[in-house]
């Protein structure tokens, strides 16, 4: 499938396509990106008896390493998009939506973003560009 044929499903997705299809330029998609909402796969503490509830009050995000051993953080524009990635990853069944910008200030310096991993819809994200990404939070003094 094209990412000119795919159908976005949310705003992040159109701006995401956008993106891809050269529509828009990376920095106003960073700028565009920070104002969204993303899923956040969460591990699912199941000893606490009822599906979906977590014991801890620490949630921890999906983090995968590269084949350098770098760290990425794993996103996706939607719960929907997620399903089968988490489908092969134990322990992640569920997630939170949450403002990226918030979850941006959150990260170690590092990082890269997977955005809809193994999908024509994705996007990687360097660490250069979340340190970018700060900056630009920073600039116009966002704080979650």
């Amino acid at each position: 499938m094209q990412a000119q044929e795919f159908e976005a499903k949310n705003e992040l997705e159109q701006k995401l396509l956008a993106a891809i299809n050269g529509e828009l330029a990376g920095e106003d998609f960073m700028r565009e990106m920070l104002e969204q909402q993303i899923f956040i796969p969460i591990k699912d503490d199941r000893d606490s008896g009822i599906p979906g509830f977590q014991l801890t009050n620490k949630a921890t995000p999906l983090v995968i390493q590269d084949e350098a051993g770098s760290n990425i953080l794993v996103l996706f524009t939607s719960p929907e998009r997620a399903r089968d990635f988490l489908a092969d990853v134990p322990g992640y069944s569920g997630g939170l939506l949450a403002d990226f910008s918030w979850i941006v200030e959150r990260m170690e310096p590092g990082f890269a973003i997977a955005v809809n991993p193994g999908l024509e819809l994705g996007m990687d994200i360097d660490p250069d560009d979340v340190t970018q990404m700060l900056e630009l939070l920073a600039a116009r003094g966002i704080k979650n």
